[in-house]
C-alpha cells in the first residue's frame, strides 16, 4: 500500500528500517515507542499493566497514551502476525512483503465504513528481515468487555440471552451480505460478542475478506454453522440444528 493509498486519517512514518503506518494521533507516541523497544509488540508487552490475549500466539493488551479528539489514553491489542495452518511451523512470523497488514486495515475501514462491527486499526508495522521477507506488528483498538462465540454461548444463563448472542450473531452476517464481505475463515472464535445488554457481534481476522464476492451470505453461514458443528464434536458447544436453522432465518439466509 503506497502513501498516497492510505486512508484518510493515517499517516506513514519510519523507524530505522521499520515502517509505521498509524491514525495521526498516534503516530508521535507509537514513533517513540519504537525508538525505546523497537517493535509495537515488545512495546506493549513491556508496560507496567497489560493482559496476556491467547489466540495464535499471545497478544498483549495495554493502553496507549494517546487518543483522537479529547481522550488521553486509548486501550489497544497489539499482535505479533504469525502463520496458521499445515506450514506454520515453516512460515512461522515471515511474510512476503508487504504482509498482509495493509490489507487487513483497508478491509477494516471499508467494513467500519459499510457498519460492519470490527476492530479499529490503530497501527502497524512492518520490519524488513531479507530480500522480500518481512514481519509485521498490528495494533487495534479494544473492544468492550466481551467473549468469543463459544464462550458467549455458555456463558449465556437464559433462552433469552442464548437468543439475543444468536440475534447478534445475525445482524452481523447480514451485515456482512449489506456490504458484499466473503469471509473465508468464519469460525467460532472470531466472532466477538459483547457483554452490553444488548450484544454486539464483532468480526476478527478480517485481513482475508474479499468484498463483491458471489455468494457472500451463504458462504459466510455456511463457513460460520460448519465451524459449530465442528465445536459440537470436540468441545461440546451445545449450538445444535434448531439454533442454526433460527440464526439462518434471523440472518434472512437460507438454510
Amino acid at each position: 500500500m503506497s502513501a498516497a493509498a492510505l486512508p484518510p486519517g493515517y499517516v506513514r512514518g519510519t523507524a530505522g528500517s521499520t515502517v509505521l503506518v498509524a491514525r495521526e494521533w498516534a503516530a508521535a507516541a507509537l514513533t517513540q515507542a519504537l525508538a525505546a523497544h523497537g517493535s509495537l509488540y515488545r512495546w506493549a508487552e513491556s508496560q507496567p499493566a497489560h493482559d496476556a490475549l491467547q489466540g495464535r500466539g499471545v497478544a498483549w493488551a495495554t493502553t496507549l497514551a494517546a487518543g483522537a479528539g479529547t481522550q488521553v489514553s486509548t486501550p489497544v491489542v497489539v499482535r505479533h502476525s504469525r502463520h496458521g495452518g499445515l506450514f506454520a511451523a515453516l512460515t512461522g512470523d515471515l511474510f512476503a512483503r508487504p504482509t498482509r497488514a495493509p490489507r487487513e486495515l483497508a478491509t477494516a475501514v471499508r467494513l467500519a465504513a459499510a457498519g460492519v462491527p470490527t476492530p479499529e486499526v490503530v497501527a502497524y508495522t512492518v520490519d524488513p528481515v531479507a530480500g522480500l521477507l518481512a514481519r509485521s506488528d498490528v495494533m487495534t483498538r479494544r473492544l468492550p468487555a466481551g467473549l468469543d462465540f463459544p464462550d458467549a454461548w455458555r456463558a449465556a444463563a437464559s433462552d433469552d440471552a442464548r437468543d439475543a448472542v444468536l440475534q447478534a450473531v445475525a445482524a452481523l452476517l447480514r451485515a456482512l451480505s449489506s456490504a458484499g464481505a466473503h469471509h473465508p475463515d468464519l469460525n467460532v472464535k472470531n466472532i466477538y460478542v459483547t457483554s452490553e445488554s444488548t450484544p454486539v457481534a464483532c468480526v476478527l481476522d478480517v485481513d482475508r475478506v474479499r468484498f463483491a464476492a458471489p455468494q457472500a451470505a451463504a458462504g459466510n453461514f455456511a463457513r460460520f454453522a460448519r465451524s459449530v458443528r465442528k465445536w459440537q464434536g470436540l468441545h461440546g458447544l451445545t449450538v445444535g440444528d434448531a439454533e442454526l436453522v433460527r440464526l439462518a432465518s434471523l440472518a434472512w439466509v437460507d438454510a
